[in-house]
């Protein structure tokens, strides 16, 4: 197979995942429908440099070693369920606050270390980036670079498109009249995926 058709191969499979609505892309479309574009583009941000990480991770060969380490994976399941359960505490909070929320709080990089943080505690991120590139491995480093380089990318287009789409007016004004249905559902959504990866880290 050619270097083109595989690395179109690698894009199109990273794509499928990248938009799948995850936990990720749920918390870009809540928080861009609960206080805007710019707190979206920012946790964003946050997300996609967290992605890029675990593709630089992957890339070098390390991603395989970490993969094979029980206590890292366990370890990075704890704390990713456990930021998932705190994000279900706050969506719930928010569902039974209701009301408009229109303040995103004062600091400028919160958001955006809020992001980063759920990529880089979630296990998933490394074994899709694994899983992706493995498509490519036999091409030699040249199509490894590439691959990742593209896949970050798409990885950053997504998160965006979430956050612009989500904080347009009409989806911002359909969350003020859902607000408790939805933040209940996203809450809800959150504690499921929370306790799976809790679950998953203490069972073999």
């Amino acid at each position: 197979m050619s270097e083109l058709p595989n690395i179109v191969v690698i894009a199109l499979a990273f794509l499928v995942v990248a938009v799948s609505p995850g936990p990720a892309n749920i918390a870009t479309a809540t928080l861009s429908m609960r206080y805007g574009r710019g707190v979206g583009v920012r946790f964003g941000l946050g997300l996609a440099t967290g992605l890029a990480f675990w593709g630089v991770v992957a890339a070098t060969g390390m991603g395989a070693l970490l993969q094979g380490s029980i206590y890292f994976l366990t370890a990075l399941k704890i704390v990713g369920g456990l930021y998932l359960l705190w994000l279900a505490i706050q969506s719930a909070r928010s569902a039974v606050r209701g009301g408009q929320e229109t303040t995103a709080g004062n600091a400028a990089g919160r958001w955006f270390r809020r992001g980063l943080l759920l990529n880089l505690s979630n296990p998933k991120a490394v074994l899709a980036w694994m899983a992706a590139l493995s498509m490519g491995a036999e091409a030699g480093g040249h199509m490894v670079v590439s691959a990742t380089a593209l896949c970050m990318l798409i990885g950053l287009a997504n998160y965006m498109f979430y956050a612009l789409i989500f904080s347009l007016s009409g989806a911002m004004a359909a969350y003020r009249r859902l607000k408790r249905l939805l933040e209940g559902a996203v809450a809800g959504l959150f504690a499921m995926a929370g306790f799976s990866l809790l679950r998953s880290a203490f069972t073999r």
